[in-house]
């Protein structure tokens, strides 16, 4: 069972996290926004207080559909992105928001916008070898501000992911390449990038805009959300 929580009132807006963390990172954004809309937070699979879910992608997903209501606003942050791009193409939504997030994470042939493959082969060794000073060395690459370093770690240790859900997540982060995909979503397109992201560089901005996109670059890193000059996309300003 996902564990998920609904707050608020008006439209409906889900939030996804990404990979080792739980929905409790996006508390200071729930209560910038509870009093606009009715937002459901859900932990993915194996994530927070939720259980663990056999599978990769798809699994995840048809999981993390039966929580998500009709004709949402979904966001999603990092592997939560990722996986809302695939659920866009499996339910009706209203909007979709991609914050620091990408079709495909590794770069390859086809693909420029990610991260060296050989690193992020490196990064998976290295956690099942220690993952305690792995996650440690991934929280440091979110931010360079050390006070929110600290609240993210602090996040992290709360609710520690299960071994298994950050397998399939990095699984999931390394073989995943939803270009296409993306491509096929109809409904409208916001992602907010972070100028100073070393993950998400923020070149794919031109490919995000070239495959209709409504950009926001923010001079912030991984976590564009915790940014004092975050603001939620609206449907009125892409249309």
């Amino acid at each position: 069972m996902l564990w998920h929580k609904t707050i608020g009132k008006g439209p409906n807006l889900v939030l996804l996290h990404g990979w080792g963390f739980s929905s409790d990172i996006f508390q200071k954004l729930i209560e910038k926004y509870k009093k606009s809309y009715c937002i459901t937070v859900i932990d993915l699979p194996g994530h927070g207080r939720s259980d663990d879910v056999d599978g990769g992608l798809e699994s995840w997903c048809e999981e993390l559909i039966q929580f998500i209501p009709n004709k949402s606003i979904l966001l999603g942050w990092s592997l939560g992105g990722l996986l809302s791009i695939y659920i866009a193409t499996r339910i009706q939504l209203e909007h979709l928001i991609l914050v620091a997030a990408t079709p495909s994470l590794v770069n390859h042939e086809n693909w420029k916008f990610g991260i060296n493959s050989e690193i992020f082969h490196q990064f998976a060794i290295n956690l099942k070898n220690d993952n305690t000073k792995t996650l440690k060395r991934f929280v440091g690459l979110q931010s360079k501000d050390k006070s929110q370093i600290l609240e993210i770690y602090e996040a992290i240790q709360k609710y520690p992911t299960t071994d298994k859900a950050l397998n399939i997540g990095l699984d999931i982060l390394l073989n995943s390449d939803l270009q296409e995909v993306y491509k096929k979503i109809e409904i409208p397109k916001s992602v907010v990038l972070g100028s100073l992201d070393t993950l998400v560089p923020d070149e794919i901005e031109g490919w995000y805009k070239d495959n209709k996109t409504q950009t926001y670059l923010l001079r912030s890193g991984h976590l564009p959300f915790l940014d004092k000059t975050f603001k939620l996309p609206s449907i009125k300003s892409i249309r």
